[in-house]
């Protein structure tokens, strides 16, 4: 025989090859696969940076006012300036406020076409409001002051902790944080059937803010709990909250819809808010609440406090004095409650100012005399970084706590009772055992497995359902799934970021989870496509961000640039854009999607980048610069800023007003702010100067809204988490 290829020879050739193919497309679409879920868990941790900063602006916000109420004279024009949002000297008599509510003197002219609603309400009315709202008609307002007194009225019959029970026929739907957004609403009804006796429904908080049809949501759910109030049920959430709506888009959104009688509209809120259950426990067994619990948390304690007493949970509540005639007054706690307590400071989650002294000795104060002494020393500045950065290695914490928690919980004092509701509606689970204050947010703790543990033992519990937080599934197991979580709002940070969820409970108690997409545009989009999306939403937000940080990357980029070229290298731009934004995310890696301005030599041009991320706007170009900076890093507190000096909720407010608000911007940031630089954007916005600034025409002129995006809801300056997503650069797959 010859000495040829043998067909076994061809064979083991190709099948050689083959194999060698097969690696390569496996090595590839592992590569594939992890570049993906590295762009996924990049894009997921901006969105949340976002989300918690805002939050945290905001309770740091409300905390800093509530310092100059306390410390200002009460003839002080800053302290009228903010007064009312802390309810002094308010009637708290129902039957006042049943008179303030009226809305008999209200006409509904004949060419409204929206629903009409008689009372008591019937189930054909309820599911009518319903199909009027996915039509996009309005509810006269006549009837909503209508619907929302009857909800008031039965809202104060429940108690703090509804106990509601399964049998073999039913099933109750848990449905977790909506955020006005209707559409999934209406695709739950869809999907699960419309709330009936045989269909009951628990709404776990979170009905609204940041979505659009917040106030559609509120009445559709209050006109099924007047018509079943046996079967629904409705958790309160953190963002049922006035202080919150005012940052967050529920305030704007009632008076833009509502511009007649709005104010009343919220006020009535407020009420019902404050009146709004606390949790719910389903066959004694399983509990569900918004945010969650700490290591103090007493259901006992929470069942027995008077709720109606915390409008809002971001401030203690107020001791009630009778006046001369005779009507109940508010007024602050006393400061001995918080001086005498030193343990109960070092747990407390809202980030409290230092004390500077008893309410006496501030008699004659103004801004001007805080501006000094609110400045925080850099101490104390590293002190609070070195906290966030190791917000998951406090174990030392978890003795402490332990042994302070017996007397924590036994001194039943309204201090006690607030820090049980805030840690209740603001708490969110970590993996690692112990109990810590939850500084990424700003208010409740963070609770460990062990706390779980210890807290369902205590009282007799298998399951914890909770809410509060966006989960890309929807839902999210953890503590050895003892503990659930449960987000409704799909689509929460753009098209395609998550998906929702609710769960349906038998008498089984096992927990089924239906998850859902309520936009038909994501249905359209493969996973590449949706994760391509959702990552620019997320680098356009960044770009912004990285523009209003500016003036402290310019600093940074200095010190690695020693010969002041304008350059640095990709090494040490990573490095000085981590310093300053503190966001743990690949920046070696995101370099191609953020900057294109580079030389030849692959050094980068800062300069050139930061004209890159400029956004010019019709109107700012004589504008200072650093002020323009300060304008877009912290548009939403001053927005917020704005609607808190809004006292009568116009929409306009004085050239004064707009000063003070300005003033009290620069206090709260201790920084400085010229009054010439003021009077150029007040001249600037008055352009028919007619003496008043119009918010809304202010915070378009510069472009500080997107009405496009849904990032909008709530940005505000990045902050840290500990989270580090800069390890899986080392990842060979990546």
């Amino acid at each position: 025989m010859g000495c040829g290829v043998t067909k076994s020879d061809h064979f083991h050739k190709h099948s050689g090859k083959a194999i060698r193919a097969a690696v390569l497309i496996q090595r590839w679409y592992r590569q594939y696969v992890a570049r993906t879920e590295m762009r996924r868990r990049y894009t997921w941790h901006i969105f949340q940076s976002i989300e918690y900063s805002g939050e945290q602006a905001q309770i740091k916000l409300y905390n800093f006012l509530g310092y100059l109420m306390d410390n200002f004279t009460p003839s002080s024009n800053e302290r009228n300036l903010i007064s009312h949002i802390f309810r002094e000297n308010e009637v708290c008599r129902d039957a006042e406020w049943e008179r303030y509510f009226c809305y008999k003197n209200i006409e509904v002219p004949e060419i409204y076409s929206g629903p009409h609603l008689t009372f008591p309400l019937t189930v054909e009315q309820a599911v009518g409001l319903v199909e009027a709202f996915r039509n996009k008609k309005q509810l006269h307002s006549r009837y909503v002051l209508q619907l929302l007194l009857e909800t008031w009225k039965q809202l104060r019959m429940f108690p703090n902790i509804n106990r509601i029970s399964t049998c073999q026929s039913k099933e109750i739907t848990i449905c977790g944080d909506l955020h006005g957004q209707l559409e999934d609403l209406l695709l739950i009804f869809y999907k699960n059937g419309m709330p009936s006796l045989e269909r009951p429904y628990l709404f776990n908080g979170d009905f609204v803010d940041r979505g659009k049809d917040s106030i559609e949501i509120l009445l559709i759910l209050f006109s099924f709990l007047l018509v079943y109030p046996s079967d629904i049920y409705l958790n309160r959430g953190n963002h049922e909250d006035h202080i919150v709506n005012l940052r967050y888009g529920f305030t704007k959104e009632v008076l833009t819809k509502y511009k007649m009688h709005g104010k009343r509209i919220l006020k009535l809120l407020q009420k019902i808010f404050s009146w709004l259950p606390l949790a719910t426990v389903i066959d004694q067994k399983v509990l569900v609440l918004h945010g969650g619990i700490s290591d103090v948390t007493d259901l006992s304690l929470l069942a027995r406090l008077d709720r109606h007493n915390y409008v809002s949970a971001l401030r203690p509540p107020k001791k009630r004095h009778q006046s001369s005639s005779g009507m109940s007054i508010d007024s602050d706690m006393e400061e001995d409650v918080w001086s005498a307590n030193k343990i109960f400071q070092r747990r407390t989650s809202l980030m409290y100012p230092k004390p500077l002294g008893t309410r006496e000795s501030f008699h004659n104060r103004s801004l001007q005399d805080f501006s000094d002494r609110l400045k925080q020393s850099d101490v104390d500045q590293m002190e609070i970084n070195r906290r966030r950065q190791s917000m998951f290695h406090f174990r030392s914490e978890k003795d402490m706590s332990q042994a302070l928690s017996t007397e924590s919980v036994k001194s039943e004092n309204p201090a006690d009772e607030w820090k049980q509701i805030l840690d209740l509606l603001w708490s969110d689970p970590m993996t690692q055992d112990g109990c810590t204050p939850n500084e990424v947010r700003g208010g409740g703790c963070y609770w460990g497995p062990d706390i779980t543990e210890d807290f369902l033992n205590r009282h007799n519990l298998q399951l914890i359902i909770r809410s509060h937080e966006c989960k890309q599934e929807g839902y999210e197991f953890c503590h050895n799934r003892k503990v659930l979580t449960l987000f409704s709002a799909s689509n929460y940070y753009d098209v395609g970021s998550n998906r929702g969820a609710y769960v349906r409970l038998g008498p089984d108690l096992v927990p089924y989870v239906v998850q859902y997409q309520a936009s038909s545009m994501i249905r359209e989009l493969t996973v590449r496509q949706s994760v391509g999306r959702t990552e620019r939403s997320a680098l356009k937000v960044l770009r912004e961000q990285l523009f209003a940080h500016k003036s402290d990357l310019l600093c940074a980029f200095k010190k690695y640039d020693s010969t002041n070229k304008g350059v640095v290298s990709l090494s040490d731009w990573a490095t000085a854009v981590e310093n300053v934004m503190h966001l743990g995310v690949p920046w070696r890696m995101l370099r191609c999607q953020l900057v294109t301005s580079k030389t030849s030599d692959g050094m980068i041009n800062y300069h050139e980048w930061f004209n890159e991320l400029a956004i010019h706007g019709p109107n700012t170009d004589h504008i200072d610069q650093s002020l323009l900076e300060t304008l877009y890093r912290h548009r939403s507190t001053l927005e917020t800023i704005f609607r808190i000096v809004d006292t009568d909720n116009s929409g306009f407010i004085t050239i004064e007003d707009f000063r003070q608000t300005w003033k009290l911007l620069s206090v709260y940031l201790k920084m400085e702010i010229t009054d010439d630089a003021i009077s150029d954007l007040a001249v600037t916005i008055d352009s028919n100067q007619d003496g008043s600034i119009d918010i809304d025409e202010f915070m378009e002129a510069f472009r500080l809204t997107d009405k496009k995006s849904r990032l909008e809801r709530g940005r505000s300056m990045f902050m840290g988490t500990a989270t580090d997503l800069t390890k899986l650069e080392g990842d060979p797959n990546i």
